[in-house]
């Protein structure tokens, strides 16, 4: 399949590990120009390292997503070096798993700046310039947690769903000016973010990490958790021309978990 992503200039927040890494892979080895901007500068070296000795060249970019000047700053520099920002990935923040019983303001606060306003900070300035330059595809990597109750993710599942909403809304917003807005929600995906969730639900259930593993395991049809690679597969396609007259979408990558008609 034909995804005419070859020297689109993709912009992946949280490019440094994880989902962001995995999807950064995916788009160098469609020949897209790539940056990854993150908060932290040991991991953003490490990933351009780790894509030198790949083969691949990657623009890296330190940026706080909870500072606007540093975002503006930091898109400026990008699109210097790389051209106009065709496509833009927020893989950036994920709020932590509690205990249920711990919530308190400081928490719900927490949860809404780990994700919400990081992700809402990069769109408001990277859409207007898409649209200003004729158009471009925007994927909002989000979680299931935005659209099923758990206990131990409230304040990430807020933030989630309010990112829901906003994707949905945006998308009929800027849909004129020829930019595309999906979602994707994974699911329990392989990462280290899943063995932090597994230890707070293992200790509130009173269980082992390995028995809150396979009790996991088991209520997914097909019978694993999600890689990176997963949800890369799917950013691809909805950032390229294949996907074209899709936009509003909101698309879980869960292995049927919180499967719904």
């Amino acid at each position: 399949m034909q995804l005419e992503l070859q020297d689109k200039v993709v912009l992946i927040t949280g490019g440094s590990k994880g989902i962001g890494l995995a999807c950064a892979r995916a788009f160098l080895n469609e020949g897209a120009r790539v940056a990854i901007a993150a908060r932290n500068q040991d991991s953003l070296n490490l990933a351009v390292k780790t894509f030198s000795s790949e083969g691949y060249k990657v623009h890296a970019e330190r940026i706080n997503l909870n500072n606007i000047s540093e975002v503006k700053s930091g898109v400026n520099r990008i699109e210097d070096s790389l051209g106009q920002i065709n496509v833009l990935v927020n893989s950036a923040g994920s709020s932590k798993h509690h205990d249920p019983m711990s919530y308190d303001s400081e928490r719900w606060i927490q949860g809404i700046e780990d994700k919400f306003i990081p992700t809402m900070q990069i769109i408001d300035t990277v859409i207007p310039r898409m649209a200003h330059n004729g158009g471009g595809a925007v994927i909002n990597i989000i979680g299931v947690g935005g659209k099923v109750a758990m206990p131990s993710h409230m304040a990430g599942g807020a933030a989630n769903a309010a990112l829901i909403l906003v994707t949905a809304s945006l998308a009929k917003v800027w849909g004129p000016s020829g930019v595309r807005i999906n979602a994707i929600n994974p699911g329990p995906n392989e990462t280290d973010r899943l063995k932090a969730s597994l230890k707070v639900k293992a200790q509130t259930s009173n269980i082992s990490v390995e028995q809150q593993r396979f009790k996991s395991v088991s209520n997914i049809p097909l019978g694993r958790f999600g890689c990176p690679d997963d949800v890369a597969s799917l950013a691809l396609f909805l950032a390229s021309a294949r996907a074209s007259y899709i936009t509003g979408a909101i698309i879980p990558v869960d292995g049927g978990a919180y499967a719904t008609p």
